[in-house]
């Protein structure tokens, strides 16, 4: 990791590294993406087996390409049950946080005149799990209970498979327990066409969410507007706040815990103690000696891994907030009073042992969050992204006769005619 003092410029300097790690500087791979996509829109269930023998080494085809009651019946037999417990228990969690996100139809009435916003939760959800490097039931708990909250009838989840065709067991336990209605092996970019334009075995939805690898993500892409879709998901981050009151070892070990994920994630201290970072710096190398995934860690660190000594908390809140960075841990002697004046940030993390795996596999809070900055505009994935908003209006005669001069005055300004008619004929002889 690098030591820095913090500065305009070095601000400036990481923002530019962190955003080269965005799925849109990938160029490079559109164009093999794009050919994917149209070619599954063309082609439908040829082209997924096709590009699911090329790609993964399995024969999939009509007949096996959705998971069967026997083969998630027997995925249970091969998850201990104490792991089956805890998926449960993480359920519970977050079925609970997101309950209180719901939003209800509301309706106005007065003199004559009713508005109002109809809430509908969307049809047909699709759900990408990955299942390359490393597996993650928790992600299908994070992107299902949502949309079942919300109250989406139809959860659809596209997952890859080994060469034999067959499904990481955990991912099927929590995708069951989830209540995923139908589970497809298939994953990659052909995965997120198939759900986008549909093909003859696998369903058409509404909206694709969940993570993935630069190919998914930039499918993601291409399919946006034929389908919606949560975000474009970028490489893991942490940032840390912290001061002179910070353990340094449980900041080294949370910096580590997202380091990781893979060689492009982002591991960021921003401390007013030049004494804690170094410190920091020391528990580190003793944490990476010993780590299993360490060859990963330490690239992420070498490429992505900054400790920036600040001159005030100023300045290091300024910086929190330009880097907006998608978990974000507050370890300072008044966690919530410095919370207040975050104002970009996925999710923000309080005091010393509230450490981000909590939030990645347990407490409830969705793991789903803005990455590369977009946290400055995006927000957590939650219950609305699976809902949609209709507006409610309705006038009596004589609630519009009151006010339909100043409507056909608005509509001549704007030079359309027919619209000022089609206030006029109800009330005028035309």
């Amino acid at each position: 990791m690098r030591k820095l003092k913090l500065s305009a410029d070095t601000i400036d300097n990481i923002l530019e590294s962190l955003l080269k790690r965005s799925p849109s500087q990938y160029t490079e791979y559109e164009s093999t993406v794009s050919e994917i996509v149209n070619t599954v829109r063309e082609k439908g269930d040829e082209a997924v087996f096709a590009y699911t023998k090329k790609f993964d080494g399995a024969d999939i085809n009509a007949e096996n390409i959705v998971v069967t009651k026997e083969e998630i019946e027997e995925a249970y037999t091969k998850v201990p049950a104490e792991l089956i417990e805890v998926i449960r228990k993480a359920l519970v969690n977050i079925e609970k946080y997101h309950a209180k996100q719901k939003q209800n139809s509301w309706f106005t009435s007065e003199d004559g005149i009713i508005l109002g916003q109809k809430v509908t939760p969307l049809a047909k959800v699709g759900v990408y799990v990955p299942g390359g490097k490393a597996v993650y039931p928790s992600s299908v708990l994070m992107n299902v209970m949502p949309a079942k909250v919300a109250g989406v009838p139809e959860i659809y989840m596209t997952t890859p498979c080994d060469k034999e065709g067959k499904v990481n067991p955990s991912t099927l336990v929590a995708a069951n327990e989830a209540g995923v209605d139908v589970i497809y092996k298939c994953g990659g970019a052909q995965a997120i066409a198939a759900l986008a334009f549909g093909t003859k075995s696998i369903t058409k939805v509404d909206k694709i969410v969940g993570p993935g690898n630069i190919f998914v993500a930039l499918a993601k892409k291409a399919v946006f507007g034929y389908v919606s879709i949560d975000s474009i998901a970028g490489p893991s981050e942490i940032l840390v706040l912290a001061d002179e009151t910070a353990n340094p070892t449980y900041v080294a070990a949370d910096l580590l815990s997202q380091a990781e994920h893979d060689e492009l994630a982002s591991a960021i201290l921003v401390t007013t103690s030049s004494e804690l970072a170094d410190k920091v710096e020391s528990e580190i190398e003793r944490f990476v000696k010993i780590l299993a995934r360490k060859d990963i860690i330490q690239k992420s660190l070498d490429n992505f891994g900054y400790l920036l000594v600040a001159e005030n908390k100023k300045d290091a809140i300024d910086c929190v907030n330009a880097i907006a960075s998608e978990h974000l841990e507050i370890v300072t002697a008044n966690p919530f009073e410095d919370m207040t004046y975050v104002k970009n940030a996925g999710a923000i993390f309080l005091g010393q042992y509230s450490s981000e795996p909590l939030g990645d596999y347990f407490a409830g809070p969705n793991h789903v969050l803005p990455t590369n900055g977009t946290a400055r505009f995006f927000s957590a994935l939650s219950v609305d992204d699976f809902i949609k908003k209709s507006s409610i209006i309705s006038y009596s005669k004589d609630a519009l006769k009151e006010v339909y001069p100043d409507i056909v005055k608005f509509a001549n300004n704007e030079g359309l005619t027919a619209h000022a008619n089609s206030i006029k004929v109800r009330f005028e002889d035309i």
